[in-house]
């Protein structure tokens, strides 16, 4: 990358301080690049998630100095797994490899919190309640930078050679330059979220039964992340004037009847999140002078909870596609994103049509853990140690 002297031009500007852009940013950033990152949300905000990280993931913020800081903050180590078709269980135990001994589920204003933190100690300049408004193109159509407008004050432009949309599903940035969508899946969950003091501790705990979901996972501060999700037209009708929490026990009910009665007895700490669901989408996530990592550029139903891992995994190959200075970097990041993705996302949309029985449901775990498999190979292989922040 190039570094000029004008202080109102980055190497990159990330959109998005989440945990693609905040991850994006920091890698940039310890590697040399001037990088400027903005977010609409105020720091230290939370955002809606199930929390957990597979080993890939949690190997990365090792890597990167981060997992020491997590587990110092208090989120627990998982060391099981336990997956719960109708009355049959099948715990698993998350055995030491690749030099971490357990996963974890930080909540997401800790986790995006370290990033950041960790994006800022490696140059990065970060910029809380600011938006993307606008794009700066040069003659060529070339994006050159943006339009800022901060939530007190006037809009400003900066110029960049790079602008990453790191911003989410409903990405700005992907509707600026008018991403197409590659292939968009048909099936969606609908989700109700809530945190639970009084959960027995016995790591991540998954619930199938006939149509429904449902998940337990520990977190930070001694609470449970609890999930419960169903088809989204049998979602929608069913939250029709009941009460958030009634909610939750119902659908956690048709998933697994003895986490309802848990969670009956357990105490609820924070109002319900509802998600009405949303299709899958693989976008273009590149082009002239942009690109788009996390669910900006891929996003899938939230029932596999794959979507940190993810976006943690994309953030680093973009980076390093991007550190590389290769004339096709971005089309390899996209390739290599999109290559990785295939199996997980076509068999998450399976998960997500509620259309299988429950040894159906095995079959397509093993087809998920086939998929998990293949790309923490690729990743031990690929993802060479970098160096940590001081």
């Amino acid at each position: 990358m190039t570094h000029l002297s004008n202080a109102a031009h980055y190497d990159a500007l990330i959109v998005g301080a989440r945990c693609a852009g905040a991850a994006t940013a920091m890698l940039l950033a310890r590697a040399g690049a001037k990088v400027l990152v903005v977010d609409r949300d105020p720091a230290g905000s939370d955002t809606m998630s199930t929390h957990a990280l597979m080993r890939g993931a949690v190997e990365q913020l090792d890597r990167w100095g981060l997992l020491d800081r997590l587990i110092v903050a208090g989120t627990p180590r998982v060391g099981w797994t336990t997956f719960h078709y109708g009355p049959e269980s099948y715990p698993v135990e998350i055995r030491p490899s690749g030099g971490i001994d357990g996963l974890i589920a930080p909540r997401r204003s800790l986790l995006d919190g370290e990033l950041v933190t960790a994006a800022r100690a490696a140059g990065a300049e970060v910029r809380h309640r600011t938006s993307l408004v606008g794009l700066v193109h040069d003659a060529t159509g070339r994006v050159r930078g943006a339009r800022l407008s901060p939530a007190r004050g006037s809009e400003y432009e900066i110029t960049a050679d790079l602008v990453i949309g790191a911003d989410g599903r409903r990405s700005t940035l992907a509707r600026h330059v008018k991403a197409r969508t590659l292939i968009e899946t048909p099936n969606r969950s609908g989700c109700v979220y809530a945190y639970f003091d009084g959960i027995r501790d016995r790591g991540y705990q998954w619930f199938y039964d006939t149509r429904a979901t449902a998940g337990a996972i520990p977190t930070n501060a001694g609470l449970h992340c609890v999930f419960a999700a169903v088809p989204d037209g049998v979602f929608r009708a069913a939250r029709r004037g009941v009460d958030p929490k009634a909610l939750l026990l119902t659908l956690a009910g048709k998933a697994n009847a003895e986490l309802a009665r848990e969670l009956a007895e357990a105490k609820m700490r924070e109002r319900p999140i509802l998600f009405s669901g949303a299709n899958g989408h693989l976008r273009q996530s590149h082009g002239p002078g942009w690109a788009l990592v996390g669910d900006a550029g891929y996003f899938k139903d939230p029932v596999s909870a794959h979507g940190i891992s993810d976006a943690l995994r994309d953030a680093e190959i973009l980076s390093r596609e991007v550190l590389g200075a290769e004339p096709d970097a971005l089309a390899t990041y996209q390739a290599t994103r999109d290559a990785l993705s295939h199996d997980l996302f076509r068999t998450t949309d399976r998960m997500a049509s509620y259309d299988w029985s429950l040894r159906g449901m095995q079959r397509l775990h093993m087809q998920l853990k086939d998929a998990m498999k293949a790309e923490l190979t690729w990743m031990r292989e690929y993802f060479e140690p970098v160096a940590t922040a001081a």
